[in-house]
């Protein structure tokens, strides 16, 4: 049987600042970055 992997995004820049991201394309912070690299390991 296949499995289903739900993860969340890494932070962005506006996560980190407590900002609506909304429609925009918001980059990760270095620490989304290694959220990402993190979770894609597991």
């Amino acid at each position: 049987m296949p499995k289903l992997i739900l993860c969340r995004h890494g932070q962005s820049e506006w996560n980190a600042q407590n900002l609506f991201t909304g429609w925009a394309d918001v980059d990760l912070s270095e620490q989304g970055v290694q959220e990402a690299m993190r979770s894609g390991q597991k």
